[in-house]
C-alpha cells in the first residue's frame, strides 16, 4: 500500500513538473510575440453597411445553396397548401379582403434584410416592373390591359408596401395588421379611384401618375368561429383571380374580363373562417373605385361564400360585389361573380373566373346627357336617352408547373360588352395568351407572353381601326 502510494505521488510530481514547463514556454513565446495563435479568434469583422447588407441578400439568393426541402413547416392553421410559390404567385386558392387565416407570415424581402436581418413584424418591401410590347396596333392596344400604349418600353410599376400582417394561427389575443401601398408608372390608370388624386387622370390625361392604392388596417379576432379578421380601408375588390398589383397575376397582362371590372373599394369587410372548408365575407363599401367623398359614393353591400374541398383540389367562391339600386354613378357596377380553382395533379391545375355585371340608366351614345368624364355611354336603342348596361365574361387559366422556378400559363378569355358601355364598342370579344413565367432566386421574375385577341362584331381595336391584335410582351419584375 505504501509502495502504491509513493507511485502516485511520483506520477502526480512528474505531471505538476510538465505543466510548469508548458506554462513558462507559453509565457516565453508570449514575451517574443504579440500574434495570436493560428486558431484564435480574429478581432470581430468591420459591420457591413447598408447597401453591403442589401446587396448580399441579392447574391445569396441569385448564387447561394438551394434551401432544404427537410426542413420543418412553419406552423400553420388549416388544410395544406395546395401549390407552390414561387413559381406561382400564391400558394394557397386566393379570396380577397383579408390575409389567409391560419397562415403565418414567413416572407422576407431584401430591404428588410438590409434595415434589420428581418427581424421585425412591420415590412417595408416592394417592386420595380418595365415592359416591352410589340403590337399590331399603331395608335392603342385598349381594351388590352396593362400596356395600353403600343410598340414602346415603359415604367409600369414602381411599388413600395408598409405593411404587417395579423397573426392569425394563434388563437389566444386579438392581433392587428395594417397596409399603405405606393405605386408610380402607367398602370395607375388601371388602380386610380374617383377622389383619390384623379384629376390627374379624368382631366389631365397624364401618361405617367401616382397611386395610393391601397390603406387599410387589419384586426383580427380569434374568437369568433376558427377566426375572423376586419379589414376597413380602401382595399382590392374582393372576388377574382386577377390584381393590378404585378406579382399577384400568372400573367403579364390581364384578361379582358379583368380588365374592365372593379379594383378597389373602400368601407368595412368581415371574413369569418368557419372550419377548415368554408369561410364567409360580408361588408359595406361607399361603391366602386370612388372615395367616400365623392358624390358618387353610396352604401352598397359585398357577400361571399368559399368552399375548399377536404382533398384541396378544388374551390369553389362565388359573390355579389358593390350591391346597390344601380343607378349609374361613376363606376357604379353590380358585379355577380363566381371563381372555380381545381388541381388536376401537383403540377397542373386551372382558375375558372366568371362574371355578369350592369349599371342602370347609362346615358346614351350621343344623347344630350354627358356621362361622367372617364367613362364611356351605351349604345342605347334608338330613341333611348339612358338604358340598363349589362355584360358577361369568362376566362380559364391553365398552369404546367415545370421546376420551383418556372411555369406555363395559357389563357382563354371571353367578353361580351352588350352595349359597349365598359370599352367604348358593342361587341363580342376573345382572347388567347401564353405565357413563360421563370424566376431568378426568389426575387426577380420575367413573364414573356404572346397574346391574339378579335372583335367579332366590329372594329374595337387600334381605337376603331382593327377588328384584330396580336402583342409580344414582357415584363421584368424586380423585388426589393
Amino acid at each position: 500500500m505504501r509502495l502504491k502510494s509513493n507511485s502516485c505521488r511520483g506520477r502526480c510530481l512528474l505531471a505538476t513538473v510538465a505543466l510548469a514547463l508548458v506554462c513558462l514556454r507559453g509565457k516565453a513565446d508570449g514575451q517574443q510575440s504579440e500574434k495570436p495563435l493560428p486558431d484564435a479568434p480574429q478581432a470581430a469583422a468591420e459591420k457591413k453597411g447598408f447597401f453591403a447588407r442589401w446587396a448580399e441578400s441579392y447574391r445569396s439568393d441569385w448564387f447561394g445553396p438551394a434551401s432544404s426541402s427537410s426542413s420543418p413547416a412553419p406552423a400553420r392553421r388549416g388544410v395544406p397548401s395546395p401549390l407552390d410559390s414561387p413559381p406561382f404567385p400564391n400558394s394557397d386558392w386566393s379570396y380577397g379582403g383579408s390575409p389567409v387565416i391560419g397562415e403565418p407570415d414567413t416572407n422576407t424581402y431584401p430591404l428588410m434584410t438590409a434595415i434589420n436581418q428581418a427581424r421585425s413584424r412591420t415590412k417595408l418591401y416592394g417592386w420595380i416592373d418595365p415592359t416591352v410590347n410589340f403590337s399590331t396596333s399603331a395608335h392603342s392596344n385598349s381594351p388590352e390591359a396593362n400596356d395600353d400604349y403600343p410598340n414602346r418600353l415603359e415604367m409600369n410599376q414602381i411599388v413600395l408596401y408598409a405593411e404587417r400582417l395579423p397573426d392569425s394561427v394563434q388563437r389566444e389575443h386579438v392581433d392587428w395588421g395594417y397596409h399603405l401601398t405606393a405605386l408610380f408608372g402607367t398602370d395607375y390608370r388601371f388602380t386610380i379611384g374617383k377622389g383619390y388624386g384623379s384629376s390627374q387622370l379624368l382631366n389631365d390625361h397624364h401618361q405617367y401618375g401616382f397611386d395610393p392604392t391601397l390603406e387599410y388596417v387589419d384586426v383580427y379576432i380569434p374568437h369568433v368561429a376558427q377566426g375572423m379578421n376586419l379589414r376597413v380601408g380602401r382595399f382590392i375588390s374582393v372576388p377574382g383571380i386577377e390584381a393590378q398589383l404585378a406579382p399577384n397575376n400568372y400573367i403579364f397582362s390581364h384578361s379582358l374580363l379583368y380588365a374592365i371590372d372593379p379594383f378597389t373599394d373602400t368601407g368595412l369587410m368581415a371574413t369569418v373562417k368557419l372550419n377548415d372548408h368554408w369561410l364567409v365575407q360580408a361588408g359595406i363599401t361607399d361603391g366602386h373605385d370612388v372615395a367616400m367623398w365623392t358624390p358618387d359614393a353610396k352604401p352598397s353591400g359585398t357577400a361571399c361564400l368559399s368552399y375548399t374541398t377536404t382533398s384541396v383540389n378544388d374551390n369553389f367562391y362565388v359573390c355579389a360585389n358593390g350591391i346597390n339600386n344601380g343607378k349609374y354613378a361613376y363606376n357604379n357596377l353590380q358585379q355577380y361573380d363566381a371563381t372555380w380553382y381545381h388541381r388536376f395533379s401537383k403540377t397542373v391545375h386551372m382558375a375558372t373566373e366568371t362574371w355578369y355585371m350592369y349599371e342602370r340608366d347609362v346615358p346614351a351614345l350621343g344623347g344630350p346627357i354627358q356621362p361622367e368624364a372617364g367613362a364611356n355611354a351605351a349604345y342605347c336603342l334608338p330613341g333611348e336617352q339612358r338604358c340598363t348596361a349589362p355584360e358577361y365574361a369568362v376566362v380559364n387559366f391553365l398552369q404546367k408547373e415545370l421546376s420551383l422556378h418556372d411555369f406555363l400559363s395559357f389563357r382563354s378569355d371571353f367578353l361580351n360588352d352588350k352595349k359597349g358601355q365598359r370599352t367604348g364598342y358593342a361587341t363580342r370579344y376573345s382572347e388567347n395568351t401564353i405565357t413563360w413565367v421563370h424566376w431568378i432566386g426568389s426575387t426577380v421574375q420575367i413573364r414573356p407572353e404572346v397574346r391574339f385577341e378579335r372583335a367579332w362584331d366590329r372594329k374595337a381595336y387600334d381605337d376603331g381601326r382593327r377588328q384584330n391584335q396580336l402583342t409580344v410582351a414582357s415584363d421584368l419584375i424586380f423585388h426589393f
